[in-house]
């Protein structure tokens, strides 16, 4: 029989930051706040929509301040995290609730995005892809 251990050492302080980082982003995306969403997103950032279109940081904040898009509900259900270096990888699942472009919609997505972490600014989102979950 195999047996997994829970490792109790502490957590790397990279990945409780970058846990941070995720959760803030949820909430400003909640919030529609885009100044903190200007403060996460790396100016670089290319974001592959559900529709299989590029987006740019410009781009979601545009949307964010048009009002097009409204989230109204984040529930998280599974949260992952890798850290290298710099770099860091969160995968989420979880069901999003709010309108699109004045349509209404609840999904049920999975979330990969790429993070890159500075001294000047912590962590910051580099690359973001999005898929029924």
């Amino acid at each position: 029989m195999y047996v997994m251990e829970l490792s109790t050492a502490p957590e790397d302080p990279l990945v409780t930051q970058l846990r941070q980082a995720e959760a803030r982003l949820q909430a400003a995306q909640l919030a529609a706040d885009d100044i903190e969403l200007d403060r996460l997103l790396d100016d670089r950032l290319v974001f592959t929509g559900p529709d299989g279109l590029l987006y740019s940081k410009q781009d979601d904040l545009d949307i964010q301040r048009s009002g097009q898009q409204r989230l109204t509900t984040v529930r998280q259900e599974d949260l992952r995290v890798l850290v290298d270096g710099r770099t860091g990888v969160t995968w989420f699942l979880g069901s999003l609730e709010g309108v699109f472009k004045g349509e209404p919609f609840t999904a049920r997505v999975r979330y990969t995005r790429t993070w890159i972490h500075t001294g000047e600014h912590g962590w910051r989102l580099l690359a973001a892809h999005v898929s029924p979950g």
